[in-house]
């Protein structure tokens, strides 16, 4: 085993993607039960997303999922991946991960991100517009505020004052330099863009001003990994992502997840044609042998701490199965962070 992956936390964030032929619930109970098989594999923390009227994706409420994550588990960390601040008042942030750090001590995480609502329509019933993205550096003070008790109002976030839930900052946009000027750990992807994602990193890193939640720079890489017996097998576990990314594009909204067969006999445009090849590509996707060699080369070019995998495919099956070939690359490291 490497020894760069070796010194490596891995990570899963989990969308709750629906498939085409089932419902939201049964995506929701799949992100519970994957949550429990990535504990039991040794992974270090599992997180949820949070996205609004999307019809491919049933996780709309972050915090309540990592509540039934959290309780369907024993030590894995949990999180989010995350709540869109922008969204949210800092104060009623704050009491939910109070109450969850309450419930869960010592195994919840606060991942933040400040993108607003997908449409038009969705930020107007959130009461949110694009601009309210554009004070997220002040958002993300007042709700760290609410956690040390410096709130300049009388109000106190009860449970929240006095807990220490890890903050992360989903870098983007200005994220990376928030996360630099706010001296908290930071998210990057896509692994795609890696010469971009660099850049990102070195910024961060050379602006980085300790806190009290971070003394040093902690990033965190996030991509899509895949692992099956052969390389054809790991391609094919990519399409109907890869569709469902150049469905959103032509279309404007994310479809459930179809699956590989139905994405190979889909006519596709010119343009659908050209999103989906270019979803393909950049990925980390092969055999354990070939995902080892890659995963050794971003973590040495990255320098990063940790690696959250954000693979999601039609075949539940298969996708566990790539988790648990992905565990075995990394066997013996998870251990030591537990």
């Amino acid at each position: 085993m490497s020894s760069v992956i070796a010194q490596t936390r891995f990570s899963v964030l989990d969308r709750s993607r629906t498939r085409e032929g089932h419902d939201a619930a049964e995506a929701l109970r799949d992100t519970v039960g994957l949550a429990r098989e990535l504990e039991s594999l040794g992974y270090h923390r599992i997180w949820v997303s949070e996205h609004h009227g999307v019809p491919g994706v049933a996780g709309s409420a972050p915090t309540v999922l990592a509540a039934a994550v959290a309780a369907a588990t024993r030590h894995i960390r949990v999180g989010t991946g995350g709540v869109m601040l922008p969204n949210h008042q800092p104060f009623v942030v704050a009491e939910q991960f109070g109450v969850l750090e309450s419930l869960f001590p010592g195994r919840i995480d606060m991942g933040l991100g400040r993108s607003v609502g997908f449409t038009d329509g969705v930020r107007r019933a959130l009461g949110r517009d694009k601009d309210d993205a554009d004070d997220f550096a002040g958002q993300l003070d007042e709700l760290l505020g609410w956690f040390r008790g410096t709130s300049p109002t009388r109000a106190h976030a009860r449970p929240a004052e006095g807990l220490t839930v890890p903050p992360f900052v989903l870098a983007m946009g200005e994220g990376a330099a928030i996360a630099a000027r706010a001296g908290l750990p930071m998210v990057i992807g896509d692994l795609r863009n890696r010469e971009k994602m660099r850049r990102g990193i070195d910024h961060y890193r050379a602006t980085f001003r300790p806190s009290p939640w971070a003394r040093e720079p902690y990033v965190v890489i996030s991509g899509t990994v895949v692992v099956a017996a052969t390389p054809e097998e790991a391609r094919r576990l990519l399409l109907p992502e890869a569709w469902s990314m150049a469905y959103s594009r032509t279309h404007g909204t994310f479809p459930p997840l179809p699956s590989a067969e139905s994405v190979e006999a889909r006519p596709m445009t010119a343009k659908e044609r050209g999103f989906y090849e270019s979803g393909l590509t950049g990925q980390i996707a092969g055999t354990e042998d070939q995902v080892a060699h890659e995963l050794e080369t971003v973590l040495k070019e990255t320098g990063a701490q940790e690696l959250l995998v954000t693979t999601s495919t039609y075949d539940r099956a298969a996708l566990l199965d790539s988790y648990r070939r992905l565990a075995r690359i990394v066997t013996g490291q998870a251990a030591a962070f537990q």
